[in-house]
């Protein structure tokens, strides 16, 4: 198998360019991920973004993790759990309003860096829509404006940590999904590992790396695409030693956004009715449902019968 895509963000801006966009392109269209390094985000924020959610994890949320764990009897579990994750999390919303004066055990240090962090991966997040515009031959902006519904983008950081876990057979960090919205900004853990997506019917190691971004892949992306990009199936396997620190930050689509495949993907009368039109909220309704089931019949939920 062929070995995971990183993409070295510095060569877009010399001869190597064509090649870089190339590899792109092949990890759009054949894994559904990739992994950037020189992509303009300094190591220093990442290294006290890091610090920060370290110290905030075992400060205040560690305990509460050990005693929801002795509480439901988790430790001693003899079959497969599945229908719980072994993960601590918590979300901030940036766009198209920040909540993140709401969440009161976050120190003024970390909520700053927070903020500047979620600005630097949006204007990331945009670079990279439009470097799959320019492999799509779409127009530039156009995945921007198709994501930015009345009120622009919803876009948020899902703060997770996986604690050591006793039972790594039987319980997942988080079980196999594909991610409903448009892209996925990923800061890894670069010591535990544990984030797989599958492959060709295998499960394969999204490999750490300090200071990369790790990318994926929506259901949103996919439709919009017209299938050409999939979005793809990934899970957190557990471990039995080192707390694995997951930032994902996701840029999504509007509430009222209408979504459909761009007209310029659609090459005959059999790939029109590929995918649905619909509004991003009505599929997150029903994603938040059905996360953990198969992606094909959330788009046939929408198809209109002929």
């Amino acid at each position: 198998m062929a070995s995971f895509p990183v993409i070295n963000m510095e060569k877009l801006h010399g001869e190597e360019r064509g090649a870089t966009m190339a590899m792109i392109n092949d990890a759009c269209e054949n894994w559904g991920f990739f992994e950037l390094v020189n992509h303009g985000i300094g190591r220093e924020i990442m290294d006290t973004v890091e610090k920060l959610t370290k110290d905030h994890y075992k400060k205040c949320m560690e305990q509460r993790f050990k005693e929801m764990v002795a509480k439901t009897g988790l430790e001693n579990v003899e079959s497969e759990i599945k229908d719980l994750d072994w993960e601590t999390t918590f979300f901030l919303r940036h766009l198209p309003l920040s909540n993140i004066s709401e969440f009161h055990d976050l120190e003024d240090e970390y909520r700053k860096v927070m903020k500047e962090f979620a600005a630097r991966l949006e204007k990331l997040a945009e670079e990279l829509l439009d470097l799959l515009c320019e492999n799509l031959g779409l127009e530039k902006g156009y995945l921007k404006k198709a994501f930015y519904g009345s009120k622009g983008p919803n876009f948020g950081t899902k703060v997770s940590n996986y604690p050591p876990c006793p039972k790594p057979d039987l319980i997942k960090g988080l079980r196999a999904h594909t991610d409903a919205g448009g892209i996925i900004l990923l800061f890894q853990d670069d010591k535990v590992s544990g984030l797989q997506l599958l492959k060709d019917g295998e499960w394969v190691d999204v490999p750490p790396m300090r200071h990369s971004i790790v990318i994926n892949l929506g259901d949103q992306l996919e439709v919009i695409t017209n299938g050409k990009y999939k979005s793809v199936l990934h899970r957190v396997i557990t471990q039995t030693d080192g707390t694995r620190m997951s930032i994902a930050s996701f840029y999504n689509p509007g509430n009222d956004a209408l979504i459909y495949p761009a007209h310029a993907l659609i090459d005959n009368e059999e790939d029109k009715n590929q995918y649905p039109k619909f509004m991003f909220e009505d599929y997150m309704n029903l994603y938040t449902r059905l996360k953990f089931e198969a992606k094909e019949p959330r788009f046939e939920a929408f198809k209109t019968p002929a």
